[in-house]
Order: structure tokens, then C-alpha cells, then sequence
């Protein structure tokens, strides 16, 4: 995804995204030995709620790191935020966000909407405090089902559904094929499940189960599976 050459829908906070793409070698160890960023994460809106998913795979180099690795997170009451890129970075975005809203709600005594929370992110992220991190935003207010791609360099673009990782190729041809307006959220989760597994098949940076978040007016739901398969 190029943030220079995307279509724009919605809110366009900055066109110039500075960090790499993702799935790309981001830099050296110091040895000649290049750590690689990788993963699957896909968005999708439906009637009344969005679906977030994400493989649970944590690479360094040619290593799995980890097979259980959380790349979706609550970040407000009716959102959450994939992540993917730095481990480090991202944890510190996501307590970042948590911690802002937390404030916003008390300060203000009313919600924090998607459009607030995906330029608050944004902002947070062209701070160049938090390199290497390429989030999708996704959640429920009082205007409907919202999904933001973020770009490292704090662009925002709101789209029907969106993608982040290095798995984003294989896992945007099913959603280009499968994807249909204002399907169900039962839909959606399939649809979610497959675009993760169809990236995961191809994408040596990706596998190890799912993260499949369901969010609603009512909060936040997210449940691991082990297998891809065992979610479909």
C-alpha cells in the first residue's frame, strides 16, 4: 500500500507516509543480519459492526519469535487497532491510545468518535515516536461502522475494508473478490478468516492461528483460534 498513490476516501491527514513498507527489511542488527517486519492484519466494515483480523506470528529475520503474538487490541470501548511492525512501538501505541481516551472520555464526559480516535493515532504516529508501525483502526459510533488505514507516516484514509503486513497482497485478493457492501458480521468473519488464511499460505512472515475481533455498538469482542481453519 502507497500512501502517495492510494484512492482517498474520507479524511487524507498526510499523503507523505516516511517509514518503509512493510514486509520489507526495516534495518540491520549490526552484524550484516536484517530484521524483517511481517504479518496479516485485515479489516472489514458490515451492517452494525466491524471485523479485525490478524495471524499470530512474530518474526525476526528467518525466526519465529513467537506463535502467539496479540496484533489486535482494544484501544476504546467500541474500537480496536491492528498492529503491525515493531513489537515495542506498537505496544507503546496502543497504551498511548488507551491512556488519551481514557482522558478525552473523562475530561469531556462523552465518547471519543472512530474520526478522533484515527486522527488521534495519526498524530501519535507523525510524532516519530512510534517508527515502524502501520495500523488499522476499526470500530463503532454514533455514525456507523468505521475502517481507518493508518500509514506510518500518519496518513489516514477511511475505506470499506483495509490491510496492513507483509501478507497484504494475498490476503487483498480475497476481500477484492469476497467483500460485498453492507454484509453481516457473521459474513464478514468469514471473509476476515479467509483473507488471513489465503496470506498465510504465501507469506512465510504469517501463520500460527487468529486473532478475530467483532466489534458492535455493545464493545469489543476478540477471540484467538489456533488454526485458521478452526474459525471458518
Amino acid at each position: 500500500m502507497n500512501d502517495d498513490s492510494h484512492p482517498v476516501r474520507g479524511t487524507d491527514i498526510e499523503a507523505n507516509a516516511t517509514a518503509s513498507e512493510f514486509g520489507v527489511p526495516s534495518k540491520g542488527t549490526g552484524n550484516g543480519e536484517e530484521l524483517k517486519t511481517g504479518t496479516t492484519t485485515v479489516g472489514l466494515t458490515a451492517e452494525g459492526g466491524v471485523v479485525l483480523a490478524a495471524d499470530m506470528r512474530a518474526s525476526a529475520g528467518n525466526m519465529v519469535a513467537s506463535k502467539d503474538a496479540r496484533k489486535v487490541l482494544e484501544v476504546h470501548p467500541t474500537a480496536a487497532l491492528t498492529i503491525a511492525g515493531s513489537v515495542s512501538a506498537a505496544q507503546s501505541l496502543v497504551n498511548s491510545l488507551q491512556a488519551e481516551v481514557r482522558l478525552y472520555e473523562t475530561r469531556r464526559d462523552t465518547g471519543m468518535s472512530l474520526e478522533a480516535l484515527a486522527n488521534l493515532t495519526a498524530n501519535l504516529l507523525r510524532s516519530g515516536n512510534f517508527h515502524i508501525v502501520q495500523p488499522v483502526l476499526g470500530g463503532v459510533d454514533d455514525d456507523g461502522s468505521h475502517v481507518y488505514s493508518i500509514g506510518p507516516g500518519g496518513s489516514v484514509m477511511a475505506e470499506d475494508y483495509a490491510v496492513s503486513g507483509s501478507g497484504s497482497p494475498f490476503a487483498l485478493g480475497v476481500l477484492e473478490q469476497e467483500y460485498d457492501e453492507g454484509m453481516s458480521v457473521d459474513d464478514a468473519e468469514t471473509i476476515a478468516a479467509r483473507a488471513v488464511q489465503s496470506a498465510t499460505e504465501r507469506d512465510t512472515a504469517s501463520g500460527n492461528g487468529l486473532t478475530l475481533a467483532t466489534i458492535t455498538a455493545d464493545g469489543v469482542t476478540i477471540d484467538t483460534y489456533e488454526s485458521v481453519e478452526s474459525a471458518l
